[in-house]
């Protein structure tokens, strides 16, 4: 497919790409029109074994580790930082630190050897002493209630254990069970697992309505690895409470093989090699690799100027997002050590109807709150801003505690969050399809949609592809 000046044009803006428009000569794009790079000066092609786009769990674990098999990498990342999801909140005043993305991991050793490459300590996951009050947030009021214990959490293991680690990518039985095409809700009905849901509901935080969604995405989810980590209260943290310690420690190590900030322009596959065109700070670089690694959320709006061929496009045009925010706000009035959960007081479960918060919680710092905020589906970040303070000003107005809302000191987006397909998509044997991308076209693919929202899961996803990447 051809890239003429005005398309490439027209990607950089669409892209905020536009200032690097004028240090791409005609000569170039033309160039580039034509599949050569003839009209690139030498020092603006980048000659890999791999390119990786994305720089969120999956594409960073991926060029490091790409490294230990003697490959050459760069990676592309369109923010300014490594780290994707995993982002921490540095408290200005005190000297304190707010992971308010990727919190926990699973004690694994894959884990502690990813870490301990960079020289990251870890430490069993603690918590601040909290006591949990429960508020319905659609009135502010209290609820009388009590969590059950998970009684059935042993049984729930047993039962998803059938279907092998789909915690850790989608490799279903064909045809695929009903159990995990019908809603959770069935799943839970079915198996008398009703002391779990509020525990997988907490837990799940993004996965927007629990109980609609297929049971396979719930699995996979809260699925044996996390189950297991569970039972044994083995979760592990960075020792510093900053896990973007390894992101930062990852940047340093790959040094210029990292493209921050960059955005992708183009990408066109061919028998021989994978071109991708992307805009840097310092100019227009192109790449020219023997395989691509995408790691970014397969959704069709994130792959303009990718030559997606037609069952790429089928597959990635079926998927629907759920949305996920979280952010640090600074509150007064909130006794100390209380953390306030979201109960509903008249739902199945008590589970809270969403869009909403989660909850807000102790972060260890005076003044300083966690909140986490789920919604089914995408919504404008200024309406969340303005939702997370109406919810938290109701409970002043219902006389439940004087809470002061006084600043939102950092907000993040994590949407797209648990990206799914319809119940009979997964009946029609959609992963079965997705699965069999990998190496097609010299591209391989990873992250969360093809795995799960665990790190540690992305992780070892990755480990059993990475053989074939590498070769």
């Amino acid at each position: 497919m051809g890239l003429t000046r005005k398309r490439m044009l027209g990607l950089m803006g669409a892209t905020a790409a536009g200032s690097v428009a004028a240090s791409l000569s005609p000569s170039a794009a033309q160039a580039t029109a034509r599949g050569t790079a003839a009209a690139f000066a030498e020092s603006h092609v980048i000659h890999r074994d791999v390119c990786v786009i994305g720089g969120g769990s999956a594409g960073t674990y991926a060029a490091t580790r790409l490294g230990d098999f003697g490959k050459s990498v760069v990676l592309v990342e369109a923010k300014d930082r490594l780290g994707g999801h995993t982002e921490t909140y540095h408290d200005p005043v005190t000297g304190g630190t707010v992971d308010i993305g990727v919190i926990v991991f699973e004690d694994d050793p894959l884990v502690r050897a990813h870490f301990g490459r960079f020289g990251v300590d870890l430490v069993p996951v603690g918590g601040f002493g909290t006591v949990n009050r429960y508020i319905d947030y659609r009135t502010g009021r209290p609820v009388d209630y009590t969590p059950p214990q998970p009684a059935a959490l042993p049984t729930y293991f047993e039962l998803i254990s059938q279907y092998g680690p789909i915690d850790t990518g989608y490799d279903l039985p064909d045809p695929v069970p009903q159990d995990l095409v019908a809603p959770f809700a069935d799943f839970v009905d079915k198996y008398h697992l009703g002391s779990v849901v509020p525990l997988i509901f907490n837990y799940g935080q993004g996965l927007g309505d629990l109980l609609a969604l297929p049971a396979l995405y719930v699995i996979n989810n809260f699925g044996v690895g996390v189950v297991r980590n569970i039972l044994s209260n083995s979760f592990i943290t960075t020792a510093a409470h900053d896990n973007s310690l390894l992101y930062e420690r990852a940047t340093a190590h790959l040094g210029d093989d990292v493209l921050l900030e960059a955005q992708v322009l183009r990408v066109d596959r061919t028998p021989g090699e994978v071109r991708v065109l992307v805009a840097t700070p310092d100019g227009p670089r192109l790449i020219r690799a023997g395989k691509l690694v995408v790691t970014i959320p397969p959704l069709l709006r994130g792959f303009a100027g990718f030559d997606l061929d037609a069952v790429e496009r089928s597959l990635f045009s079926q998927y629907v997002s759920g949305a996920y925010y979280t952010g640090v706000v600074r509150l007064s009035g909130v006794p100390e050590g209380v953390s306030l959960e979201n109960v509903a007081a008249d739902t199945p479960y008590n589970l809270p109807p969403l869009p909403g918060l989660y909850q807000v919680s102790p972060t260890g710092i005076p003044g300083l709150y966690n909140v986490k905020y789920g919604s089914p589906a995408p919504l404008s970040t200024d309406q969340v801003r303005r939702n997370i303070r109406a919810d938290i000003e109701r409970i002043a107005k219902a006389g439940t505690y004087p809470v002061k809302f006084e600043e939102l000191e950092v907000f993040a987006s994590h949407t797209p969050f648990e990206i799914h397909v319809s119940p009979e998509a997964i009946a029609r044997g959609f992963y079965r399809k997705l699965n069999a991308l990998q190496g097609r076209n010299r591209t391989y693919y990873g992250g969360a949609a093809f795995s799960s929202h665990n790190s540690t899961r992305v992780w070892t996803a990755l480990e059993r592809i990475l053989p074939s990447i590498a070769a």
